[in-house]
């Protein structure tokens, strides 16, 4: 950022001041000592017209002289420090009306226009403050488009994922209703599809409102000390025999089988399950499903990873896979993906725990880490990394 830049017209103001101020102060300099002169030379009364003040005092030329040149200093110096204070008054006079200028310009509507040079003292504080206010209303009128676009998306995707089945239902019982069947067979199978359909929005809504809690900041965890391998391998453990079907070993490798985290299991339970859950749908191809933890003693952290060799992640893909809503397969179909919900909850479960989570994907293994402290954040700083969520 730029120095001001005055005009022609307020430099020739400035040296207009400077010229009027040093003449003012000489002419006062003069007058000072035509005075000091005649008090000097006046005569004493009671004395004589020819016995002056200088005669008594006794003060030679020479004496007379070295006062003037003393004098002579003092009004130099003097008048020195009264020119430059008025030169620079003036010039914050300047100033200011520079910066009046431009916050004019920036009231009329220009709300992202930031003032374009900086100034030195308190008028530079003064610019830094303004333009770091444009910057944060700008930021919060961005943030607040975001919000908008976030919500109308959000309305978008719950009507598609409601409506839906929720036409499925109405079809079907009104097909019920009406007597379109042949049996009872088949009077149960458009029940069933309907109750199926049902169960379908209801899981949708459960997930709507567990994603709006973990967003809140207001959100107290249950947290207690957990022995992490032994959560790990009860999460594990319920996704054995479905695994199995799938051909899919899961397996857990721990670093240290005594290590103590302070954690809600119920909602990790939640980040664990999903992980494992998208490893066993989305994972294609996969045999097995690793589930390891490290621990990084210098940074005070345990990494869990989710690991499986099933089909590659498309790179396009990792930077959305925690939107909410969204999914890897361009259809909205429940048949092959859930609410779209699920990473984005665990994602929130994790930074309200003052951890995060990542993810890698290449053609050998696809890894979700999460990353969690060892020892428990601050609230203060909760409440931070969920409001970047």
């Amino acid at each position: 950022m730029e120095q001001l830049q005055l005009s022609k017209r307020e430099i020739g103001e400035l040296i207009f001041e400077g010229v009027f101020t040093i003449a003012l102060i000489y002419l006062i300099y003069l007058g000072i000592q035509i005075i000091i002169k005649q008090l000097l030379e006046a005569p004493l009364l009671g004395l004589g017209p020819s016995y002056s003040i200088r005669q008594q005092w006794s003060i030679t030329p020479r004496n007379l002289q070295l006062y003037n040149i003393i004098f002579t200093w003092l009004s130099v110096i003097g008048g020195t420090a009264i020119t430059a204070w008025r030169l620079i008054r003036r010039y914050r006079q300047m100033q200011l009306t520079h910066i009046l200028d431009e916050l004019h310009y920036i009231a009329e509507g220009h709300i992202d226009y930031q003032i374009p040079f900086q100034v030195r003292g308190d008028m530079g504080k003064v610019v830094t403050s303004i333009n770091a206010l444009v910057q944060n209303t700008v930021k919060a009128m961005s943030e607040e488009r975001k919000i908008e676009q976030s919500k109308d998306e959000l309305i978008t995707n719950v009507s598609h994922d409601i409506r839906t089945p929720l036409t499925s239902i109405i079809g079907y019982l009104g097909l019920v209703r009406d007597g379109q069947f042949e049996n009872e067979e088949e009077v149960k199978r458009y029940i069933d599809i309907a109750d199926k359909k049902a169960k379908q929005m209801k899981h949708l809504v459960d997930d709507l409102f567990e994603y709006t809690t973990t967003r809140s900041i207001a959100t107290h965890l249950q947290k207690r000390n957990i022995v992490l391998t032994k959560f790990l391998e009860q999460v594990c453990a319920e996704f054995e025999w479905e695994a199995e079907k799938k051909g899919v070993t899961i397996t857990l490798d721990s670093e240290n089988s005594n290590l103590v985290i302070d954690l809600d299991p119920d909602r990790m339970v939640r980040v664990f399950s999903n992980l494992i859950t998208n490893a066993l749908k989305y994972g294609e191809h996969a045999t097995y499903i690793k589930v390891s933890d490290y621990v990084d003693n210098e940074k005070k952290e345990v990494f869990i990873t989710v690991e499986n060799n099933g089909e590659k992640i498309p790179k396009e893909a990792i930077d959305h896979l925690f939107n909410r809503f969204y999914r890897v397969e361009a259809s909205r179909s429940v048949e092959t993906g859930g609410s779209g919900l699920g990473l984005a909850i665990s994602e929130n479960i994790v930074m309200l725990h003052g951890g995060r989570i990542e993810v890698t994907s290449d053609d050998d293994k696809t890894r979700f880490i999460v990353i969690l402290p060892l020892e428990s954040k601050d609230q203060s700083e909760t409440e931070e990394a969920v409001r970047q969520i």
